[in-house]
C-alpha cells in the first residue's frame, strides 16, 4: 500500500476544480459497498448453520458474477476509448483485470468446495476462504484507485463531459435488467443524497415508470429515514 502525499495535499486545491464526469465513481463506490459488506459476512459466518452458510456463498458467488461483469464493461467500452487516444494507457490495468479475472474463478471454486466439503471441515475452510476474499477485495481497492486517478486523467484529457456520458450510456444500456437491479441495490445507498436524487431524477425523467418504481423498491429498504425523506422531498414524492 502506497499513501500518495501529493494526491492528499491536491484535496485542497479541488474545491475551486470544476468537477468532470466520472464514469468510475458511482459503480465503483457499489463495488467497494458489496465487496466490504460481503467480506464481513463471510467473516462472521457461522459455518455450523446451513442457512447461514447458503446464503454467504450465494452472497459471494453474486458479488464475484458482479465482478465478472464488471471488468466485462470496462474493456468494452471504456478501454478501447482511453486507448483510442493515449496507446498503451490501459495496458496495466488491463493486464490486472485478466488476474482477476483468474481470481474470481478461484473464489468461485472454493465458494463451491466449501458447501460440498464435511461439516468438521466447514469452519477452516470458511476462514480460508474468508482471507482469500479479503487480499482480493484490498487489491481491488487499489485497482479501482488507479483506475479513478490515471485512467480518469486520461478520459478527462481527451472527452468533453457529452463524451464520456455517452460511453456510459453505452455501457449501461448493455447491461441486463436482473444485473441493473443488483447493482442499484448496492450503488444507490452508497451515494451521496445529492448523486442519489440526480440518479432518480434522471431516470424518473427518462426511464420506463415501472423502471423508475422498481428502482425506489430496490433502495427504499436500505435507506435511513432520513435519507429516504430527502430522496422522497427531491423527487416530489408522497412522505
Amino acid at each position: 500500500m502506497q499513501i500518495n502525499p501529493q494526491e492528499i495535499s491536491a484535496l485542497a486545491q479541488a474545491e475551486t476544480a470544476v468537477p468532470r464526469m466520472d464514469i468510475y465513481a458511482c459503480i465503483h463506490k457499489a463495488l467497494r459497498a458489496f465487496m466490504t459488506d460481503t467480506l464481513v459476512g463471510l467473516g462472521r459466518l457461522d459455518a455450523e448453520d446451513d442457512l447461514e452458510l447458503h446464503q454467504a456463498t450465494a452472497r459471494l458467488l453474486q458479488l464475484l458474477d458482479l465482478c465478472r461483469s464488471h471488468l466485462h464493461h470496462e474493456n468494452t467500452f471504456v478501454h478501447p476509448a482511453i486507448e483510442r487516444h493515449a496507446p498503451g494507457s490501459a495496458a496495466v490495468v488491463a493486464q490486472e483485470h485478466e488476474g482477476h479475472e483468474q481470481a474470481i474463478a478461484a473464489l468461485a471454486t472454493a465458494a463451491q468446495q466449501l458447501l460440498q466439503c464435511p461439516h468438521e471441515q466447514r469452519g477452516r475452510v470458511a476462514h480460508a476462504l474468508y482471507q482469500q476474499l479479503a487480499l482480493f477485495v484490498a487489491h481491488n481497492f487499489e485497482h479501482m484507485h488507479l483506475e479513478e486517478t490515471a485512467h480518469n486523467a486520461v478520459l478527462w484529457d481527451h472527452y468533453s463531459d457529452t463524451e464520456l456520458a455517452a460511453i456510459e450510456g453505452a455501457l449501461v444500456a448493455s447491461i441486463a435488467q436482473e444485473e441493473m437491479l443488483v447493482i442499484l441495490r448496492w450503488m444507490l445507498p452508497s451515494m451521496t443524497a445529492y448523486e442519489r436524487l440526480l440518479m432518480l431524477r434522471d431516470m424518473h425523467r427518462n426511464a420506463p415508470p415501472q423502471a423508475f418504481e422498481m428502482a425506489l423498491g430496490v433502495v427504499r429498504p436500505h435507506l435511513s429515514p432520513t435519507e429516504w425523506d430527502k430522496l422522497a422531498r427531491g423527487l416530489q414524492l408522497p412522505l
